[in-house]
């Protein structure tokens, strides 16, 4: 009798747990490979809501043309936040960014507190 309450119990709280996923990258703008012009911000829609204070984006330009070896440069001077929906991460801009290769790197965090990491490639003509 015992094991039977037992694994009631385990049961119950089994099925009162909510699953617990990490955010997945649904979409972004630009698009991954994407060549585009005129890019005055940039966005990662994501699976879960996230929690905007652990979560952000840093941008750097891989290389420059004509410039063999060159070390990566980081952009900043943007300001990065979680929109209204909950679980789409934005960067602003203050000017559109002048041409070249970039790399977005992004962290996110959602309510299960583990830190998912990614990053997209695109260029601006």
């Amino acid at each position: 009798m015992h094991a039977i309450r037992l694994a009631a119990a385990i049961a119950a709280v089994a099925v009162a747990t909510p699953a617990i996923a990490h955010p997945k990258l649904l979409a972004s703008t630009p698009a991954p490979q994407a060549t585009v012009s005129n890019v005055t911000r940039a966005s990662l829609t994501f699976s879960e809501t996230l929690m905007a204070p652990l979560s952000g984006i840093d941008l750097s330009m891989p290389g420059m043309p004509g410039m063999a070896n060159h070390a990566p440069m980081k952009i900043a001077g943007f300001q990065t936040s979680v929109a209204q929906d909950g679980k789409t991460l934005v960067a602003a801009f203050p000017r559109a960014l002048p041409a070249g290769t970039y790399q977005l790197n992004w962290h996110a965090v959602a309510s299960d507190t583990h830190r998912v990491t990614g990053s997209l490639t695109f260029t601006v003509r």
